[in-house]
């Protein structure tokens, strides 16, 4: 496993997982700690634009394009039939971060929160895959598991944060 504290947010789709990551990002972060994520897509994505300069290197054929401004860089890698590299290998391509929070990777081996909302017609996994150490949910209960309601975000990142190993609060932080 790798050197970084991760932890992970993993859910049925449209179970709140994003929304979920997004609060933890800003209560985790305000609370003086670096936060960096990892996002999973289970289709053909592309953050690149036809018929810009960096697209049209990666369409050439290169395998690798490194976009850089004043204000942020980007580096993009065609897997070009190369298997999808693991959480793991791509959690050490990180620059080091207090924590690292995934999204999505729910077969990962790393420990996570279920998002869970009834609405989406499917069981939580809470309680059935011993990587998910708590349940956020809008009313579902999962045995033998802490179960926080979706909308808890400071509760949930104590937990996540004791999870971790890392105290409620970065020292110096206000």
């Amino acid at each position: 496993m790798s050197a970084q504290r991760i932890f992970g947010v993993t859910g049925w789709k449209n179970a709140g997982k994003t929304g979920l990551m997004e609060r933890l990002v800003e209560e985790i972060t305000a609370r003086g700690f670096s936060v960096s994520t990892l996002k999973h897509a289970h289709h053909d994505t592309d953050v690149d634009e036809p018929g810009r300069d960096s697209h049209r290197h990666r369409t050439a054929g290169a395998r690798q394009v490194l976009l850089a401004s004043p204000r942020r860089w980007a580096l993009m890698t065609e897997l070009r039939e190369a298997p999808e590299p693991d959480v793991e290998a791509l959690v050490a391509r990180l620059d080091p971060v207090d924590l690292v929070l995934i999204e999505g990777w729910k077969r990962g081996p790393h420990p996570k929160i279920e998002a869970h909302r009834a609405e989406t017609g499917k069981p939580p996994r809470a309680g059935v895959d011993p990587t998910i150490r708590a349940l956020a949910s809008d009313g579902a209960e999962a045995e033998g598991l802490p179960v926080f309601d979706l909308d808890a975000t400071a509760a949930i990142a104590d937990f996540v944060l004791g999870q971790v190993g890392l105290p409620l609060r970065a020292e110096g932080a206000a």
